[in-house]
């Protein structure tokens, strides 16, 4: 059997002669992967400002909670697809994953935008999502192999423009669109754009030949899907009213069991290179606290998205139209300097950016703790500014290192990792903060406080938490390096490694 480097290699142009230029046809092929992961993005939130519509509507008869579970199941259909990418980007050439990945997208907007019934509805969901969970492991791996070193940085950064901007918006073209038509045209007007998409990455992304690839472990499927899935689901439930008692524990322990099981599976199937989700990618110590600290940030950052709303609302008593004013300058702001960030990252390298922008983040999380009832709107503004001015000067560097510090067979893999870690810790610190301000805030209205005040006074606490967890985070930025232009491959299986399929 052949190495998944040479796997790999076959997916793509030949490496750039000039160490500062892109081999030809590599821009569009990367422009396509990135107006593409845009678009799919952009409609992965765009349900968050739909819920009330969808639940008056007297065709679906649904009530909040179900209608919830558009949301709750993309978010569990990326927690189980994303794990196998690592192993379909050495199965399949970029192009046949990319036409897939985008005409699952197209199909599942489509029946989601004609749907007649909420079950019809959510089938459109689940398949939309398992192209989404595809498309941004596949840019990011595309642009490791594509893109000479000296480069990375800036595209990255741009990666994380389209990050940080698409989820902020996805909510407000998805309000504007109900302002003047029905929640349909939210998936319809969307549909257009993404069927362009595939059409032109079907032109543009030649065939090429796939050798010596891994076989498909049966078992490491549904072990990958109850770990992650039941892990991200049961993280979900935390803080939610009304369920059985058992529930919580049992999407949890399932989804830990599981998730044990699935490792010790893949940490036997790499030494004959047929891992679903190579776990070598941890033996490279730069990867290895990279996603320490991504762990850490990503879980600041959805805990933060969770909480402020919540604040503004039923704390302040601000309209939904006034939060979504005040919490998208920041989202702009972290994508509007990825660019910048990434091109300062290939000239100075990550710890002269990283560390300041923790920092930052450290500094914005302690303002969030003092925030008090009487604290006007732009006091608000300027501290979700302040933060995501840190985390824009965080995620791009974190993403190049993490990748870079990896040999060219592992980057499939590495890419599946931390779009793992994104679902996972978007979870875990979602979970976190709703945890400890659901509990403050119970505590205190017991002890006859206002509910808003109460509210506030949880936030304080999870804030104040965060801030704690994140000095780890900031510690842990001390020892990234930049990685060497060029990471020399581990030797093919391991020691103990079995005969190859």
């Amino acid at each position: 059997m052949q190495t998944h480097e040479h796997a790999q290699q076959g997916t793509q142009p030949a490496p750039p002669a000039r160490p500062d230029r892109l081999p030809p046809g590599g821009a569009t092929i990367i422009a396509t992967l990135l107006v593409s992961a845009f678009v799919v993005i952009l409609n992965e939130t765009a349900m968050n400002v739909a819920i009330s519509t969808l639940v008056r509507d007297p065709a679906l008869a649904i009530d909040e909670r179900a209608a919830q579970w558009l949301t709750t199941a993309f978010m569990l259909t990326m927690a189980v697809v994303i794990p196998t990418t690592g192993w379909l980007m050495a199965r399949f050439s970029t192009r046949t994953l990319f036409i897939a990945a985008m005409s699952a997208f197209v199909v599942g907007t489509v029946v989601a935008g004609i749907a007649p019934t909420f079950a019809i509805l959510l089938v459109g969901r689940v398949v939309q999502a398992s192209g989404t969970a595809v498309v941004f492991p596949l840019l990011m791996t595309t642009v490791m192999r594509l893109v000479p070193p000296a480069r990375r940085g800036a595209f990255m950064g741009t990666i994380s423009l389209v990050m940080s901007v698409a989820p902020a918006l996805g909510p407000t073209v998805s309000g504007a669109i109900l302002q003047f038509a029905t929640w349909h045209w939210v998936f319809l007007g969307v549909a257009p754009l993404a069927l362009a998409m595939l059409l032109v990455g079907a032109r543009s992304l030649k065939p090429t030949p796939v050798e010596g690839a891994p076989r498909l472990d049966a078992l490491s499927i549904p072990l990958a899907a109850f770990g992650f899935g039941g892990l991200v689901y049961g993280l979900s439930l935390i803080g939610a009213e009304g369920l059985p008692a058992w529930q919580l524990p049992l999407a949890l322990g399932v989804g830990v069991v599981a998730l044990v099981a699935f490792v010790l599976r893949q940490a036997r199937l790499q030494r004959t290179d047929d891992a679903l989700l190579d776990l070598r990618t941890f033996r490279h110590p730069q990867f290895t606290v990279a996603i320490v600290i991504m762990v850490l940030a990503m879980a600041s950052m959805f805990g933060s998205l969770i909480a402020l709303p919540l604040i503004l609302q039923q704390a302040m008593g601000l309209e939904p139209l006034q939060v979504g004013l005040i919490t998208l300058p920041g989202a702009l702001l972290t994508g509007l300097l990825g660019p910048f960030v990434g091109r300062l990252y290939d000239r100075v390298g990550p710890r002269p950016i990283v560390i300041p922008g923790a920092i930052v983040v450290l500094a914005a999380l302690v303002l969030f703790a003092q925030l008090q009832l009487q604290s006007p709107w732009w006091v608000v503004l300027l501290t979700q500014m302040v933060l995501s001015l840190g985390f824009a000067f965080t995620f791009p560097p974190l993403f190049t290192v993490s990748l870079a510090s990896l040999p060219g067979h592992l980057y499939g893999h590495g890419s599946a990792m931390v779009s793992t870690v994104q679902q996972v810790a978007g979870a875990a610190g979602t979970a976190a903060f709703v945890t400890v301000m659901a509990t403050q805030q119970a505590v205190l209205v017991e002890q006859g406080v206002d509910t808003g005040a109460a509210l506030l006074e949880g936030a304080r606490f999870a804030f104040l938490g965060a801030a704690a967890l994140w000095l780890v985070g900031v510690a842990a930025t001390f020892w990234l390096r930049k990685p060497a232009d060029h990471v020399a491959d581990e030797p093919e299986h391991d020691e103990a490694a079995t005969p190859a399929h």
